[in-house]
């Protein structure tokens, strides 16, 4: 192999070993983006002005967790994670714990849309909230 083939392999494989991590660090923003994304809409459902308003923006909660192709996703709500990633959940499955967090954000927020009373909605939509804000703090440790 001559000296200028050892240097350009040698090159190209930094420049493959620098960009590993950053493929992480990819996913990691797609997440924290879509997290708090997400605790933005969960916000908005705790204090919209009607029930509709509420069960609106917990749809925006879900179809930011759960991204295009996950379970729940609603293709007749807005979608306010579009083009972040595939949706926090399936971009968060690396890290068990947020995941977690993620996981409960979205089964509540479920059981949220199927409530009749704005206050106890709203109520949820307020832990909801605080819980992807955790789940945020806990990303960008």
């Amino acid at each position: 192999m001559s000296k200028l083939n050892k240097w350009m392999t040698w090159g190209v494989s930094a420049v493959f070993a620098a960009a590993v991590p950053l493929v992480g660090l990819a996913a990691d923003d797609a997440v924290s983006q879509e997290v708090s994304m997400a605790e933005a809409h969960a916000k908005m459902a705790a204090s919209a002005d009607s029930l509709e308003m509420t069960h609106t923006h917990l749809h925006h909660v879900i179809n930011c967790l759960v991204g295009e192709d996950g379970e729940g996703f609603d293709a007749n709500e807005a979608n306010p994670c579009h083009g972040m990633g595939d949706g926090a959940l399936p971009d968060s499955a690396d890290n068990t714990d947020v995941h977690a967090q993620l996981q409960t954000a979205a089964s509540d927020a479920r059981a949220a849309l199927n409530d009749d009373d704005k206050a106890s909605a709203q109520e949820t939509a307020h832990q909801i909230a605080q819980a992807l804000g955790q789940a945020a703090a806990s990303i960008a440790d």
